[in-house]
């Protein structure tokens, strides 16, 4: 897959789809930009093991609800490439509980993870690409986003706001060759779905046309495509990686 771009940052990018979106551009040869929030082990690990592989990989620290600290790992990125090329918009928490006894904290902390930390993203990412008159951000968003789901008013509200605002980004980066997209993944594997019970996999399963959950690598190559110039001329899009789920 070809990139004209040389690095990206991945938000929310030590472990399980993040990670393998920071191991599959690394394989392309992007420069990935490794970003976490708590855990420096984990996220050292998976450096050491792009390093390991022939890749090119770099930390950066910083939570994506605090938009200084937002600022300031840009900041960090642009100080040592001298630009952003790419961006995945990855970073995201859940907490599930029905509408009628969600605290309107609970509904907006998940908001602040979700959507405020993605329209900061994509609103630096254009700053900076626009300069460059390059550049692809790809939002991970959710099928829940699209559908809805009982118990998750406030995801399925994030999700959908970042599906909607990926579109309003898409026009106003358009004239500047500066690109924005969003996944929307169904039910993928991860260590999320594995403590799940086996009779709860399988009710999942039933209702999904392909007969299985997706992997991370089906997403991470999905985001792949959309930052790689194989999609120049796609932007405002929602690609749906979800086994058909959700036609």
């Amino acid at each position: 897959m070809k990139f004209s771009g040389k690095n990206v940052l991945i938000t929310g990018a030590s472990r399980s789809i993040g990670a393998e979106i920071a191991r599959t551009l690394a394989g392309f040869g992007l420069k990935v930009w490794i970003n976490y929030r708590s855990n420096p082990q984990i996220a050292d690990n998976l450096k050491a093991e792009i390093e390991k592989s022939g890749g090119n990989a770099a930390l950066i620290k910083f939570d994506v609800t605090d938009e200084e600290g937002f600022l300031e790992g840009i900041k960090a990125i642009i100080d040592c490439d001298g630009e952003l090329s790419y961006l995945v918009n990855n970073a995201g928490i859940t907490n599930d509980k029905l509408a009628l006894r969600m605290k309107t904290e609970e509904f907006m902390d998940v908001i602040n993870a979700n959507l405020k930390s993605a329209f900061i993203g994509c609103r630096e990412a254009l700053k900076i690409m626009s300069k460059q008159r390059f550049g692809s951000v790809v939002n991970i968003a959710s099928i829940v986003g699209e559908r809805g789901n009982p118990g998750q008013t406030n995801y399925a509200a994030s999700k959908g706001g970042m599906i909607a605002m990926s579109k309003s980004f898409a026009y106003e980066g358009a004239s500047r060759n500066v690109r924005f997209n969003a996944i929307t993944p169904g039910f993928i594997a991860t260590d999320m779905t594995d403590v799940l019970k086996d009779e709860v996999k399988e009710s999942y399963i039933k209702n999904i046309p392909l007969g299985r959950l997706g992997n991370t690598k089906e997403i991470a190559d999905a985001v792949a495509f959309l930052l790689s110039d194989h999609s120049s001329y796609i932007t405002g899009e929602v690609l749906k990686v979800n086994g058909g789920l959700y036609m």
